[in-house]
């Protein structure tokens, strides 16, 4: 009976099967949102670049966007901006090709 109750999904089906509405309404649905966006732009650049390049830029964007949003690293918005600046990076990268014809 235990092993049985330990299979079970956490919460509701229902509750997992709401989808946010980017961009969201609270910071939480924000950070899914950012999340998401930045997932989306990274597959985009996997389908672009040679793996170890990717890595490169990615490891280039992570100091880059850590600096940029220092002053801010002790607030809760602190990871949605640093992922958001990922995002944005990676679209302007992504921009850059599309005007290579790539």
């Amino acid at each position: 009976m235990l092993l049985g109750a330990l299979l079970l999904p956490l919460g509701s089906t229902h509750a997992q099967e709401q989808k946010i509405k980017c961009p969201g309404e609270t910071t939480v649905e924000m950070q899914d949102c950012a999340a998401q966006s930045e997932r989306q732009s990274t597959n985009q650049l996997k389908q672009k670049m040679p793996k170890q390049m990717l890595q490169q830029w990615q490891n280039a964007t992570r100091s880059v966007c850590a600096h940029a949003n220092a002053p801010y690293k002790d607030g809760s918005i602190y990871s949605q901006l640093v992922v958001g600046c990922y995002d944005n990076l990676n679209r302007a990268l992504l921009k850059e090709f599309r005007k290579m014809g790539n």
